[in-house]
């Protein structure tokens, strides 16, 4: 029975994380997968978006934005630009919304963590404005 839950989990987590980042960032991530990263990979999909990104009680958009703020708290700017972008172009966020989590996230994380997450924002903003793909890169 563990090993049908397990499989469950990694089909419902690929699910939103496809329906979250997007078709195309999670295509390139399964793309670059190797003997290294691959369980590690599996690990993540599973737990973070197939246990814990489907749990009933929070929506994704509100998940999203706990996510965001974490990920400012964290100094996880990878992560933060990867969750604006495609925040952004599937709609779960607005520039607005992103000005209010960083606002908010200033007021708990302190002024160098805001500051450095509305710097973040907007190179995610010219990155998209340029046509560049969800991971930052332009495609070839």
């Amino acid at each position: 029975m563990a090993q049908d839950s397990h499989k469950d989990s990694y089909e419902d987590g690929m699910k939103v994380r496809r329906r979250v980042l997007g078709d195309a960032w999670v295509d390139r991530s399964l793309a670059n997968r190797n003997d290294f990263n691959a369980e590690i990979g599996r690990q993540i999909t599973s737990h973070v978006w197939g246990d814990i990104w489907t749990r009933p009680a929070i929506d994704l958009k509100t998940r999203r934005f706990m996510t965001l703020s974490i990920m400012i708290a964290l100094r996880a700017w990878a992560e933060f630009r990867l969750h604006v972008r495609s925040g952004l172009a599937t709609g779960d966020l607005t520039k607005d919304e992103l000005k209010e989590i960083i606002m908010q996230a200033t007021a708990y994380c302190g002024a160098p963590a805001g500051n450095h997450a509305t710097h973040e924002a907007e190179e995610a903003f010219k990155e998209m404005a340029q046509g560049k793909r969800d991971d930052g890169t332009k495609p070839r």
